[in-house]
């Protein structure tokens, strides 16, 4: 975890079957909309891909966790260099909120609250399957929010995988 992840370090069980982490991020509202929806800005921290920005609107994902730093590193057991969701909108409303269906019927949520000159995103993904879903989901979201808070504020992103890795330990010893 890096030290510019700040707010609730962790991801929290909001209720069952559900996490949701927070980040303060330099705004205005409308550059942090972009990270989420524009496809090169997202991949610099998430993944690329096409989005139709309407409800019902069809969403790729496309993962390449591999690049995120430009530093390589061991991947984890059972990663591959690539991974694809595609998936749909299910509610939106520019800038504020963006929710799209996940695999196995999940759904993550993001919302932005301008505070003064900053952002709070709040990423909330629902109808987790198992405790093993949420420990990769938890640790997944975290490590993703550490690379996007660095690009943020100019600073070296964390590597990847070894984040990850760290971090799915942590979540093991915090979640229920």
């Amino acid at each position: 975890m890096t030290e510019a992840a700040t707010l609730d370090a962790y991801g929290v069980v909001t209720e069952r079957a559900t996490v949701r982490i927070q980040r303060i991020l330099p705004g205005p509202v409308d550059r942090v909309w972009a990270y989420l929806t524009e496809s090169e800005l997202r991949g610099q921290w998430l993944a690329t891909g096409d989005m139709d920005l309407r409800e019902g609107g069809k969403v790729e994902l496309v993962w390449r966790n591999d690049d995120l730093t430009g530093r390589r590193e061991q991947r984890p057991e059972g990663f591959e260099e690539e991974h694809r969701l595609e998936s749909v909108v299910t509610r939106i409303d520019p800038p504020r909120l963006l929710s799209i269906e996940w695999s196995g019927g999940s759904e993550v949520t993001f919302e932005l609250e301008p505070q003064g000159a900053e952002v709070l995103l709040t990423v909330t993904h629902r109808r987790l399957p198992d405790r093993g879903m949420m420990l990769g989901v938890s640790a997944g979201w975290h490590a993703h929010l550490d690379v996007l808070v660095a690009r943020f504020r100019g600073t070296e992103p964390p590597l990847f995988w070894s984040n990850w890795k760290q971090l799915r330990a942590e979540y093991d010893a915090r979640l229920p």
